[in-house]
């Protein structure tokens, strides 16, 4: 409605000539010329150069004489240094503000050697804390180099933003669901946004807003251990399906939670010497608790139990990434950390999907619990409290509207007598083909309902009172049709039946339904089998 407006306003103001028409050679300029320089940060003089190290030499010849551009990514700890010659670039991958403003991703530099120089680019870096977990280093043309740096900060930052997006979207379906997996999925995801921040630098883009640098190791393998912890619940609850009972959910979450809380602990109690076999015994034990869950959920599989293939299709990414470890890719050790960013990323989404089967069927169980509530078992009919609520509604709509509406209260006559001499169920059968009169007169499943024993409500909306009282001895002659059908020896099937009409004096639902109500009991006093419309 808003846009809609705001388009008739354009629409309005263009034809009076209030917008300013821009002539086709027109352009226009913003923003203003700047005397700051490419941000780099040189090495401080005391600072200590890191171990590990290595040595990028010119091509066969020296150096060609154009610029050259050297990034280094998946450097999760410290500071990196690059040297070449005199030049000195140190920065930091959680701290966006230390590098050069032209690479995103990573810690980079541009040089513009002499045709034939001979000199080498050094890097220099913390040794990682896992095997395999090696940094990168890409040199070529600048433009280059900057496309792939910008092609990783927009992979990093988009699984970011999914992950957000879907755990707002799980906090959103809560109140509604009231149930903890969606709370749980969004602290997952909120995790995970940390995780990957963390991993990919992002935690110190465009400024830091974790206190990582300093503390990288600790905060990485604390995130990892607590990332890899949620991820192998969510994938046994995944493969466990919907049948798992709640007690056992319960025991799981609280499980990963307390492993949450001891590595959080160990992490941070833990001498720095410690920290790097602990990482390697987080990967470790991811990996054997995977393979595990992936055994169980194949083995569901073969027995063909329901909802084990989404399980399996979030599963695959990590599986697809131990086999490139196998079988030692080089585009696996170059781009790490978009491909676990991605693997958790596409975990998240198939997660989401088997939240959103949850939330269907929890919507489902609770129309059909709404349903049993409303029902009444024997006719199908709305029960008395459906009735009094729908009967409510629409005395609200006439009310507001000031359309007619009248009700009937509808009694079967003799009822005790039908169920003395032909028996119960021969009673419950009159019962079930009063409804199925009842449903035939009125227009909508919800116009007619059984307010207990032997007496039933009508609700006729945008019907006068000369119309209700006629619909009603149609009604009469139906059920006295219905008798015959029902084939049973000696039955007389009539109904004392009450209408009342909406009208200024009715205070209330209620008021219109007493007076029907009396009509009725007139009905009854006047010899029964008959219709009596409420003055």
């Amino acid at each position: 409605m808003v846009l809609a407006l705001l388009a008739i306003a354009v629409v309005v103001a263009n034809a009076f000539g209030r917008i300013q028409r821009w002539p086709p050679t027109a352009h226009l300029v913003t923003g203003q010329p700047t005397q700051e320089q490419p941000r780099t940060r040189d090495c401080p003089a005391d600072a200590p150069v890191p171990p590990a190290r290595a040595v990028v030499h010119p091509p066969p010849g020296g150096w060609p004489g154009v610029p050259q551009a050297v990034s280094v990514f998946n450097v999760f700890a410290g500071e990196v240094r690059l040297e070449y010659g005199g030049h000195r670039v140190c920065g930091l991958m959680h701290d966006a503000r230390t590098r050069d403003s032209r690479f995103r991703a990573g810690v980079g530099m541009v040089i513009v050697p002499q045709a034939g120089n001979q000199d080498p680019v050094i890097v220099y870096w913390q040794p990682a804390l896992k095997p395999g977990w090696i940094p990168t280093i890409r040199i070529g043309a600048p433009s280059e180099v900057q496309h792939v740096d910008t092609l990783r900060l927009v992979v990093r930052t988009a699984c970011l933003a999914v992950a957000l997006v879907l755990a707002a979207t799980a906090l959103m379906a809560y109140p509604g669901a009231r149930d903890w997996t969606f709370l749980g999925y969004a602290a997952l995801c909120g995790l995970s946004v940390v995780w990957q921040a963390v991993l990919s630098g992002l935690s110190g883009y465009p400024e830091p807003w974790l206190p990582v640098a300093g503390h990288e190791p600790r905060w990485f393998v604390g995130l990892s251990s607590m990332g890899l912890g949620a991820v192998l619940c969510g994938m046994w609850l995944l493969v466990a399906g919907p049948g798992l009972p709640p007690g056992v959910r319960r025991r799981m979450v609280l499980a990963t939670a307390g492993t949450w809380i001891a590595a959080s602990l160990t992490v941070l109690l833990a001498p720095l010497a410690w920290l790097e076999p602990l990482a390697v015994g987080v990967e470790l034990a991811f990996r054997m608790v995977y393979l595990l869950i992936l055994g169980w959920a194949l083995h569901r599989l073969w027995r063909q139990r329901p909802g084990v293939l989404p399980a399996l299709a979030g599963m695959l990414p990590f599986a697809l990434i131990a086999l490139l470890e196998l079988a030692g890719s080089r585009l696996l050790i170059e781009y790490r950390v978009e491909v676990i960013q991605l693997a958790v990323t596409w975990f998240l989404a198939v997660s989401a999907y088997a939240l959103n089967l949850r939330l269907g069927r929890l919507r489902r169980q609770r129309d059909e619990m709404q349903q049993l509530a409303e029902t009444d078992p024997l006719t199908g009919l709305p029960n008395r409290r459906a009735g009094l609520r729908r009967l409510g509604e629409m005395f609200a709509v006439a009310r507001e509207d000031g359309t007619a509406l009248s009700v009937a209260f509808i009694d079967i006559d003799h009822f005790k007598a039908i169920n003395d001499d032909h028996g119960h169920e021969a009673g419950d059968r009159v019962l079930v083909a009063v409804a199925q009169a009842l449903r035939a007169t009125v227009r909508g499943a919800s116009e007619a309902a059984r307010m207990g024993g032997e007496e039933f409500l009508m609700l006729l909306p945008g019907v006068a009172a000369d119309s209700a009282v006629q619909r009603m001895h149609a009604l009469r002659v139906r059920l006295a049709a219905t008798a015959r059908e029902l084939g049973l020896e000696g039955l007389s099937l009539t109904a004392s039946i009450g209408v009342a009409t909406l009208r200024d004096g009715d205070a209330d639902a209620a008021a219109l339904l007493r007076r029907a109500d009396q009509a009725m009991y007139a009905a009854k006093r006047g010899g029964r089998d008959q219709v009596q419309l409420a003055g």
